[in-house]
C-alpha cells in the first residue's frame, strides 16, 4: 500500500523524470549500463560451451596398411576428431602432445594388419591429454565408440568377423591411457587456470582503484607538485602493487598444491617470473581503466566491461577448443591464455622453456604493450 502511495504522490513523478534527463545526458554511464551486459552475454554463451567437437588428433600408424588407413578413417569419419599431423614416432607425439597442440593421440603397431588377417585382436594405443579431464574423459568415449562402431561393420562385437570370400578378420580392442591427469581431477584443470585469473583481477582492481582514488582526493595534483617525473610517480604507485601480489603467486601456488594435490613437474622460477608477467599485465589493465574513469563507481563499471572477457575468452576455466573458430583466434589476443598454458604446463606436464617458450614471448609482449598503453595514458593525463 506505501509502494501505491508512493506511485501515486504528485511529487515523485517530477523527481523520477528528473533522475531519467539526468541519466540521459550522462552519455558514458547509458553505454556502461547497456554494452557490458550485451557484449558479455554474447561472449558468455559462445565461450562457455562444454560441447567437445574437433578433437585434435595425431597419428603414428607403424602398420601404414589398407588396414589402419580405415582406422584412421574411422576417426575422421566420425565427425569428432581431426588429424591434426602424423608422426613418425611415438616421441614425436609425445611431445606435441606435452606442447598443447594436440588433444588426443593414436598409436597403430605394426602387426596390426597381420593379426586381424589371422582373426585375432588387435590392440590400438589411444592418448588423451588428461590436462583437461572433462574434455579427454569424453574424447576417450568417443574413440571407444569409434572402433567400437569399427568393429560392427567387421562383425559382432567379440566375434571374429568374416570377409565376403569367407576369411576371418580379427576385431580392434582401444587401449586407452590418460596423460598427465591420471586420475581425471577437473580441479586441477580449473585451479591452474584461475592462479593468472586471480592475478589479473586483483591487479587491475587494486591498480585501478588507486589510481581513481587518487584523482577524487585530489592528492594527484600534491604530487605534481614534487620534484619527481610523471614516469617516476607512475613507478612509485606500480611497484608495491607488484610486491604485495609477487607474493600472492607463491600463495596460489602452495594452496593449489597442499589443498588440491596439484603436482609441481617443471620449473617454479619459470612459473613465477610468467606470474610476474600477468600481475604487471593486470595492472596496466587497472592503469589504463583508470585514465577513462573519474571516480570508483565508473571504475567498477569500466571493470566489468573488461574483466569478464578477458576471463571468458582465457581458457582458464572453460577449454577454448569448445569455442566457435574467430573466438579462438581471438583469444590468441589474450595474455591470460598464455600464462594459463604455461602454468598448466609447468605444473602438469613439467616441460620448460623449450617448449612454452612461445607462451611467455606473447605473454611478454602483450604486457608490454598493455603497460605501455596505460602508462601513455596516464602521462597524458598528468601532463
Amino acid at each position: 500500500m506505501r509502494f501505491l502511495r508512493l506511485l501515486t504522490n504528485n511529487r515523485f513523478w517530477p523527481l523520477f523524470m528528473k533522475e531519467l534527463r539526468q541519466i540521459k545526458r550522462n552519455r558514458k554511464l547509458v553505454v556502461m549500463l547497456v554494452m557490458p551486459p550485451t557484449v558479455n552475454l554474447v561472449l558468455l554463451g559462445f565461450a562457455m560451451n562444454s560441447e567437445v567437437k574437433n578433437v585434435m588428433l595425431g597419428v603414428v600408424d607403424y602398420s601404414r596398411t589398407a588396414e589402419s588407413r580405415e582406422l584412421v578413417s574411422a576417426f575422421v569419419e566420425s565427425g569428432s576428431f581431426q588429424v591434426a599431423e602424423t608422426f613418425e614416432s611415438t616421441e614425436e607425439l609425445g611431445r606435441s602432445l606435452s606442447a598443447g597442440n594436440l588433444d588426443a593421440g593414436v598409436v597403430v603397431p605394426q602387426d596390426y594388419a597381420r593379426l586381424r588377417a589371422r582373426g585375432q585382436t588387435a590392440e590400438v594405443q589411444i592418448l588423451a591429454d588428461g590436462v583437461d579431464s572433462n574434455r579427454a574423459g569424453i574424447a576417450a568415449g568417443y574413440a571407444a565408440r569409434v572402433v567400437g562402431a569399427l568393429n560392427e561393420r567387421l562383425g559382432r562385437p567379440g566375434v571374429a568377423a568374416r570377409t565376403p570370400g569367407g576369411k576371418s578378420v580379427g576385431l580392434v580392442e582401444p587401449r586407452v591411457a590418460v596423460l598427465y591427469n591420471p586420475g581425471l581431477r577437473t580441479s586441477w584443470f580449473i585451479v591452474t587456470g584461475t592462479i593468472g585469473l586471480l592475478m589479473v583481477m586483483i591487479g587491475s582492481l587494486v591498480a585501478s582503484a588507486s589510481m581513481v582514488n587518487e584523482k577524487e582526493s585530489g592528492t594527484i595534483e600534491q604530487l605534481l607538485m614534487t620534484p619527481a617525473g610523471s614516469t617516476e610517480i607512475i613507478a612509485a604507485k606500480v611497484a608495491p602493487i607488484m610486491l604485495l601480489l609477487s607474493g600472492d603467486i607463491l600463495v596460489a601456488v602452495g594452496v593449489v598444491r597442499l589443498v588440491f594435490e596439484v603436482p609441481v613437474r617443471g620449473s617454479l622460477v619459470l612459473l613465477y617470473f610468467a606470474g610476474m608477467l600477468c600481475v604487471l599485465a593486470g595492472i596496466g589493465i587497472g592503469t589504463f581503466i583508470a585514465t577513462f574513469t573519474r571516480s570508483q563507481t565508473q571504475a567498477q563499471l569500466m571493470s566489468f566491461f573488461v574483466n569478464p572477457p578477458v576471463s571468458m575468452l582465457s581458457g582458464a576455466t572453460t577449454p577454448i577448443e569448445g569455442m566457435p573458430y574467430w573466438l579462438q583466434q581471438v583469444s590468441y589476443l589474450n595474455p591470460l591464455r598464455h600464462f594459463s598454458t604455461i602454468a598448466r604446463g609447468v605444473l602438469l606436464k613439467g616441460v620448460g622453456l623449450e617448449v612454452l617458450y612461445p607462451n611467455l614471448l606473447a605473454l611478454t609482449a602483450f604486457t608490454l604493450v598493455i603497460v605501455g598503453a596505460s602508462v601513455w595514458r596516464f602521462r597524458k593525463q598528468l601532463s
